[in-house]
């Protein structure tokens, strides 16, 4: 028997729509049922002052410190060798054996586990470098775990910018160097941007690879040589000692709501740019 188009369009569409649907309603499920949970515990003396009792009463200031410091010193030392390597690869190179090697390997890595890098960092940055637990091991393990992200999103972002427009800055005189940093940079920055966005939600959001290299002191971090704790490793540490579900629910919900404000400001600064260069 034959369908009608229609009626296959019609499915498809019931299909898809009902799909969009249940992935927004479980979003929406999980973030209502955390800040349900935890908004009612979150107050200025719990975000501004320090946990107590191992965390059993007091605030969350050292780890909303340390939750700030650790992605934005990953994505420091990320950033520039993800987009380095991206713009190499796209500009400077011709398709062969090594660059198809280099974005498989890349891929690869981006599969693997966080613990494995946890590992990773704590043999080589903690014990081999005799670093120790500290936010420099910390930082470097998380920029290699998110670099991957920030170099394939970087890459297709910059793939995507038209050769016309490179054409056409060839044509007045410019060199590679400066068609890159004028022209291709400046109309894949939405890309870049999106994939350092995914690289500091990941770095935020991270606990086994924080833990290894890191640590878990509930101490205010002076330098990057001093141990710190992320909310999220905070959230894991109350949840699995069953230490205070109170505090771990109240410390689930200032994350999200890091997370997104994060996101926010992120999109609102990338379409403000894009805004500027459009008039």
């Amino acid at each position: 028997m034959r369908v009608s188009p229609k009626v296959t369009q019609a499915l498809a569409v019931t299909i898809l729509g009902a799909a969009t649907l249940l992935t927004l309603v479980i979003l929406v499920f999980v973030i209502v049922f955390v800040l349900s949970k935890g908004l009612p515990g979150v107050s200025l003396d719990f975000l501004f002052s320090s946990p107590q009792d191992m965390g059993k009463s007091g605030g969350i200031f050292p780890t909303l410190v340390g939750t700030f410091l650790l992605p934005l010193l990953a994505i420091t030392i990320a950033l520039p060798l993800g987009l380095g390597t991206a713009v190499y690869l796209t500009e400077y190179t011709q398709e062969t054996r090594f660059t198809r090697t280099l974005r498989f390997g890349t891929d690869c890595l981006a599969g693997i586990p966080s613990i494995i890098f946890g590992l990773f960092g704590f043999i080589f940055f903690v014990v081999k470098l005799k670093m120790g637990w500290c936010l420099l091991s910390g930082a470097l393990t998380l920029a290699i775990m998110v670099l991957p992200t920030i170099l394939r999103t970087s890459e297709e972002a910059i793939r995507s910018v038209p050769n016309a427009y490179r054409e056409v800055s060839f044509s007045l005189g410019a060199t590679r160097w400066e068609t890159v940093l004028k022209v291709v940079l400046p109309n894949a920055l939405p890309g870049i941007v999106t994939g350092v966005i995914l690289g500091i939600g990941r770095s935020i959001g991270e606990t086994a690879a924080v833990i290894f290299t890191a640590g878990s002191s509930l101490r205010m971090p002076m330098t990057v040589f001093d141990s710190v704790r992320t909310m999220s490793v905070h959230f894991y540490i109350l949840a699995r000692e069953g230490i205070s579900n109170e505090n771990a629910y109240a410390t689930a919900a200032v994350l999200i709501l890091t997370v997104l404000l994060v996101n926010l400001v992120a999109y609102t600064l990338m379409h403000r740019f894009i805004a500027r260069r459009s008039k």
